[in-house]
C-alpha cells in the first residue's frame, strides 16, 4: 500500500505541489440488531480507497478515489493539485504548517477477542436473550445491537512520514420503550444512543453482561410511566456516566476545536464562545474542574497512534483548576497560537479531508469520593441518568439536556423516581457550579461513536472519561 501512496506523492509533486500526504484506508464494519424478538439487521460493509491532500500556491487541494490502479491514483493526485490552484485564487493568506518530525512507525490496537471472529449466530443469540429479558408487560419496543469496526490505514507524506495503523472497535447496547395513555418512556443500558463502544474486542461485550440488565431496563421504563414528573426550579443535580460524558462532549469538547473559533467550521452549531482572547484568562469552571484531551488512553474510542497529519497522539490540558488553557489544533491552526499541532486532525475515511476532531476529552477525577458520598452530601437534588434529548446554541454557550431517568434526593438519600427530567444552563456558569467530582474509583471512559461535524458530514468516534459530578443550584424542569 505504501507503493500506491508514494505513487500519489510523486504525481502531486511533479504537478507542482509543495506538500503532499496520502492515506490509503481499508475499513470493515459489521452490525447486528434485533427488535421485538426478531432479527432486524445483519449487515457487513467494506470500503477501501486513497485520499490525497496537497498544498500548491499556498492553498489546499484534496481528491480521492476507490480505484487503486496506478493511472487512477496519479490522476487523483493531479486533480488535487488542480483544486489547490483553483482555491489559491480566492485565498486570503497562504497556509502555514507547524513543524512535525516525520515518523516511521506501526501502531496496532489489538483486541483480546477479535469481534469479527465471533459467529453472527452467537451475536444474535445474545441479543435475543436480552430481548426476552426485556419482554415484560407495558414494554412496546425492545431493541438490542452489537457492532464492530476494523480500520487499516497507510499514511505517507512528502516530508518522509510512513505510518501504518490498525484499529479495532466494538460496541453494544440494549433499550426498552414503554408506552401507555399517550406517555412514552425509554430506558437504555449501558448508555443511550447505541450503548457503549471502545477500541477493544468482544471482551467488552462480555464485560457489559447485557443479558443481566434486560429485565431492569424494561422494568424501569414501565415504572417511569407512572412516576412523578420532574420538579421545576433550582436544585442540586448529580450527573452520572454517559450523561456527564455527553455534557463534556457538547460544552467542553466542541467549543475548544480551534477551527470553530477561527470561523473555518460553522456547521451543526459550529461556532464557539471561546474566542482567542479567552485563552488562559477565562474561568471556565470551578477549581475542581480539570479537563484534558488525551489520545493516549488505552482502549478508549478516541485513542490512536498518529492523527491524519502524522502528528503523534498527545495528552494536553484544556481546563486547569477551572481556567481555560488549551484548544484542539491542527498543523495549520496551531501557528495562530504560536504553538505546534497537538494532533487532532482526523478524517472519516479515505474520501474525506481531515478536520479538527475531538480525541478523548476527559474530566479528571477529583476528591469527591464515591457516588454514594455525593448523594449523602446532597440535601435536595436530582440524580440523573442517560440522555434523552439535547439542545445547544451556535456558540456552545446555552444548553438544555433531557434525561431518561432521575431519582429525587432528599436529606442525602434516594427518595423516588421522577420522569422527564431536564436541566439547562450557561456553559461557564454551569461548570462554575460544579463543587465535587468523584474519585478515580468511579472514573470511566465512555465512547461516543456518532460525533457529527463538517460538510460533507463526517462521523467520528470519540471518547470521554468522567466520574459522577455534582452541580449546585441548576435550573431543572420537565422535558417537553
Amino acid at each position: 500500500m505504501y507503493r500506491i501512496a508514494e505513487l500519489a506523492l510523486g504525481a502531486a509533486q511533479s504537478a507542482g505541489a509543495t506538500y503532499v500526504d496520502a492515506r490509503v484506508v481499508h475499513k470493515s464494519r459489521q452490525d447486528v440488531q434485533v427488535k421485538n424478538g426478531a432479527v432486524d439487521v445483519v449487515a457487513s460493509a467494506h470500503s477501501a480507497g486513497i485520499g490525497v491532500r496537497v498544498l500548491c500556491d499556498g492553498a489546499w487541494g484534496f481528491a480521492a478515489t476507490c480505484d487503486m490502479a496506478d493511472a487512477a491514483v496519479m490522476e487523483t493526485a493531479q486533480q488535487a493539485v488542480e483544486i489547490a490552484r483553483a482555491s489559491a485564487r480566492t485565498m486570503i493568506r497562504p497556509v502555514e504548517l507547524s513543524p512535525v518530525d516525520a515518523a516511521v512507525d506501526e501502531v496496532s490496537h489489538q483486541a483480546a477477542l477479535d469481534p469479527f471472529q465471533v459467529p453472527i449466530a452467537e451475536k444474535i443469540d445474545l441479543l435475543l436473550s436480552c430481548d426476552a429479558a426485556m419482554n415484560v408487560p407495558g414494554v412496546a419496543v425492545r431493541q438490542g445491537s452489537v457492532n464492530c469496526t476494523r480500520e487499516e490505514k497507510w499514511f505517507a507524506s512528502s516530508e518522509g512520514a510512513r505510518l501504518w495503523q490498525e484499529r479495532i472497535a466494538t460496541g453494544a447496547g440494549i433499550e426498552a420503550t414503554a408506552a401507555a395513555a399517550g406517555e412514552v418512556q425509554r430506558r437504555s443500558y449501558p448508555a443511550s444512543h447505541g450503548g457503549q463502544k471502545a477500541c477493544r474486542g468482544w471482551e467488552l461485550v462480555e464485560e457489559l453482561a447485557l443479558q443481566d440488565h434486560g429485565k431492569r431496563v424494561a422494568t424501569e421504563a414501565v415504572a417511569l410511566l407512572d412516576a412523578e414528573p420532574c420538579p421545576q426550579g433550582k436544585m442540586d443535580i448529580i450527573l452520572t456516566g454517559s450523561q456527564l460524558a455527553l455534557q463534556v462532549h457538547e460544552t467542553c469538547g466542541h467549543p475548544v476545536e480551534l477551527d470553530r473559533v477561527l470561523g473555518t467550521e460553522a456547521s451543526f452549531a459550529g461556532r464557539s464562545f471561546l474566542t482567542l482572547d479567552k485563552l488562559c484568562s477565562l474561568r471556565y469552571g470551578s477549581e475542581v474542574v480539570n479537563i484534558v484531551a488525551d489520545a493516549t488512553v488505552p482502549g478508549a474510542l478516541g485513542s490512536f497512534g498518529y492523527d491524519d497529519e502524522g502528528v503523534p497522539a498527545q495528552r494536553v490540558r484544556i481546563v486547569c483548576d477551572g481556567v481555560f488553557c488549551g484548544y484542539l489544533t491542527s498543523r495549520e491552526t496551531a501557528p495562530t497560537l504560536g504553538r505546534s499541532s497537538n494532533g487532532c486532525m482526523r478524517a472519516d475515511g479515505w474520501n474525506r479531508s481531515p478536520i479538527i476532531r475531538m480525541t478523548n476529552i476527559n474530566l479528571l477525577p477529583g476528591g469527591g469520593g464515591a457516588l454514594a458520598d455525593l448523594i449523602r452530601g446532597t440535601d435536595d437534588g436530582l440524580l440523573m441518568f442517560e440522555n434523552r434529548s439535547w439542545s445547544i446554541d451556535d456558540r456552545r454557550l446555552n444548553f438544555q439536556f433531557g434525561c431518561e431517568l432521575a431519582y429525587r434526593i432528599q436529606g442525602g438519600e434516594i427518595a423516588g423516581m421522577v420522569r422527564n427530567p431536564s436541566y439547562q444552563g450557561n456553559t461557564p456558569e454551569f461548570w462554575g457550579a460544579c463543587d465535587a467530582v468523584c474519585g478515580e474509583e468511579e472514573w470511566q471512559v465512555w465512547g461516543v461513536p456518532n460525533c457529527g461535524k463538517g460538510e460533507p458530514m463526517q462521523v467520528m468516534e470519540v471518547g470521554h472519561g468522567v466520574a459522577p459530578a455534582r452541580f449546585r443550584q441548576v435550573t431543572v424542569g420537565v422535558a417537553r
